[in-house]
């Protein structure tokens, strides 16, 4: 059964194969009878003629001629099976051989089409849609699905294309109007004969217009992280850590929250600007999300094939059920609680920033409280960046111990 799940071209050559054997056997054996009745048939006839030759009164020569005649036919009979049998195996196997050598070859040219088509598949997964098949090829069934694969990455090219240059418009149209709403309320709040109410009010709008211009920014960060990656380069994940970490340390010194470093050289191929955005997602949340007095800890680890960000942290009590809900869109941790700090999309830009680099995040709830976030990133560039493989959960009793 094995060999059905394998390579399709072995498979193509074991049926040729398979197929000739069986015909060959069966024109050597049809050859063997064949040639049997006729040399017992061309046997007969001369001994026959023997026969004839007799007197009619010569009982013992015709019983002693019978029996030399039986043993010469029966030796001759043996005789030729042995050597039909011998050559024509031999003559068999030498052709069996050939046209397995043959099978291959030919099965090789027709698959070849399909692995063109395979390839770029393969290179489409990459997020390369410019490229097409265009298989030079005579009509047919493999041509026509070419064909259709080739029309089917225009379609997709063109949807690509309709969704960036849309992203781009959007966030134009969207920033603009609460750049500008955010101007005029300076404008009015720095007035001198400003009374305090409308300095209390301009404050108000100031506090909503910037969660507006975070959620704006978050939303376009989503979509262009589900977009093709374009800038990759060597980077290393310790130092835009370490970036991410200090932009963060106001906010955590207003929470009364501490951040522990643990952070190695951990070198990648990624988009620098959407890792660093990552990392600070990952982190401001375990920040926001915290307790007084608690404590997040930013971890970087080099692994023979991949690096990982780990980021764990105090908080509130999470369900192991409630986990995979955090990563969806406006899905907040403590929206149980009653909270309304955050946009809901960290975990969510988290995600599809890791598996645009073909990689995957991964949340394991604390003891106690918190969250252990693992972020897989590949050391080299994926060929099927886009989607990252699933990877075992974070032992908790080495990612989650409290570091002080």
């Amino acid at each position: 059964m094995w060999l059905w799940s394998g390579n399709l071209r072995v498979r193509l050559t074991v049926v040729f194969s398979l197929l000739f054997a069986l015909a060959g056997g069966g024109v050597l054996m049809g050859t063997l009878i064949l040639v049997d009745n006729a040399m017992d048939y061309s046997l007969n006839i001369l001994l026959a003629d023997r026969y004839t030759s007799l007197k009619p009164y010569d009982y013992e020569g015709a019983s002693q001629l019978a029996s030399s005649a039986y043993a010469s036919k029966q030796a001759i009979l043996d005789s030729m099976h042995a050597n039909l049998l011998f050559k024509g195996g031999l003559t068999l196997l030498a052709m069996w051989v050939a046209v397995t050598a043959a099978g291959w070859f030919v099965s090789g040219r027709l698959l070849r089409p399909l692995s063109m088509i395979t390839a770029t598949a393969h290179r489409i997964a990459g997020r390369t849609l410019h490229r097409r098949i265009d298989l030079d090829a005579p009509p047919g069934e493999v041509k026509s699905l070419a064909d259709s694969f080739d029309s089917m990455l225009d379609r997709l090219d063109e949807a690509f294309a309709g969704q960036g240059r849309f992203i781009a418009n959007a966030a134009h149209e969207l920033k603009t109007p609460i750049a500008l709403n955010r101007t005029l309320v300076e404008v009015a709040m720095g007035r001198p004969d400003s009374p305090p109410e409308v300095r209390q009010l301009g404050e108000n709008l100031l506090a909503v217009n910037l969660r507006h211009e975070r959620l704006i920014d978050a939303l376009l960060t989503l979509a262009r992280a589900e977009d093709a990656v374009t800038e990759r380069r060597p980077v290393d994940v310790a130092e835009l850590a370490a970036v991410a970490v200090a932009s963060t340390e106001s906010l955590a010194a207003r929470h009364e929250v501490q951040v522990v470093r643990e952070l190695s050289a951990a070198p990648v191929v990624a988009d620098p600007i959407l890792l660093e955005q990552l990392i600070r997602n990952l982190v401001d949340n375990a920040v926001r999300y915290n307790e007084p007095g608690g404590w997040v800890r930013v971890q970087t680890v080099a692994k023979p094939r991949h690096a990982e960000v780990v980021v764990s942290n105090t908080g509130a009590v999470i369900s192991a059920y409630e986990v995979p809900a955090l990563f969806e869109p406006f899905r907040r941790l403590t929206d149980r609680v009653g909270s309304s700090r955050g946009s809901g999309l960290g975990l969510s830009i988290v995600r599809a920033v890791a598996q645009a680099h073909g990689g995957d995040a991964l949340a394991v709830p604390r003891p106690g409280g918190g969250l252990v976030v693992r972020v897989i990133l590949p050391r080299t560039l994926s060929a099927h960046a886009g989607r990252g493989p699933a990877a075992a959960a974070v032992p908790t009793g080495t990612t989650g111990a409290d570091p002080l």
